[in-house]
């Protein structure tokens, strides 16, 4: 009876200490190592938004994106040409309107590629806060999509990264929202022709020139003018009365009177 318990645990012995050896060797659920974070600035800065992810590191919208990224956002980041072009507007903003610029590229759920080729409509987006609207408008028209604002609109031009519940798609230029910019004043219609619009408009006077001297009268040219009597009987004629010469006729009567007198 000894005998045969004792040939029975050393046939058993084998199997509790392979199992044993098994049971260490399991790895424990406890003592996975836990996945790396994901860097969405790396993700920009490494696809062509360097300049938007530096930006985006040193405010506080930041957070605001990591603290989206379990709950799903898609992520709008302009290119550096774009953030360069936009670079003086940017800091006339005040610091709070620097981080709403920022926190306007993000939207607060996931949207692959696909689904915003067949969205059409207003997006709100990380900056949307009760009065402070901060959406734009999503249309697609056939592969392409354009994000608008009444400031700018801005396509879509590849994608940076795209797994759920992450989206990051680079675009061509900066999202202005109007709560922080002013549309371009819409210009006024010209005013309607009038009747002589069309007409050529009169060319201005040149300098006034002296008009010439009417041309004399014979009475007073002094070419062939008459000279002794028969100047002093037109003169007399001009006047509109007779006149005349007394020298002219005293002359001959004395004359003839002294004749008479000799004879």
């Amino acid at each position: 009876m000894k005998l045969t318990v004792v040939i029975f645990l050393a046939a058993l012995l084998p199997y509790c200490s392979s199992e044993t050896q098994i049971s260490k060797i399991k790895p424990s659920a406890k003592g996975e190592a836990p996945a790396p974070a994901m860097s969405i600035t790396s993700l920009m800065s490494a696809h062509g938004c360097k300049n938007f992810a530096d930006t985006l590191l040193a405010s506080p919208a930041e957070k605001t994106f990591e603290d989206n990224l379990q709950g799903g956002v898609t992520i709008f980041c302009p290119s550096d040409d774009a953030m360069k072009g936009f670079s003086p507007k940017f800091k006339n903003l005040t610091a709070e309107g620097k981080q709403s610029v920022l926190e306007y590229h993000g939207v607060p759920v996931y949207q692959s590629l696909s689904s915003l080729r067949t969205s059409n409509g207003l997006m709100n987006t990380l900056a949307t806060d009760g009065a402070n609207n901060y959406d734009f408008v999503v249309q697609n028209d056939g592969q392409d999509v354009t994000l608008k604002t009444k400031i700018v609109t801005a396509k879509i031009t590849g994608t940076v990264y795209d797994k759920e519940p992450v989206a990051i798609f680079s675009i061509d230029e900066v999202l202005e929202p109007t709560e922080l910019f002013k549309g371009a004043p819409t210009p006024a219609p010209a005013p309607a022709p009038t009747p002589d619009a069309d007409a050529e408009s009169p060319k201005p006077a040149g300098k006034k020139h002296k008009s010439p001297p009417a041309p004399a009268s014979p009475a007073d040219s002094p070419v062939g003018a008459p000279t002794g009597k028969v100047a002093d009987s037109k003169a007399a004629d001009k006047s509109g009365g007779f006149r005349y010469n007394a020298g002219a006729l005293v002359a001959p009567v004395l004359f003839i009177w002294f004749g008479h007198l000799l004879v």
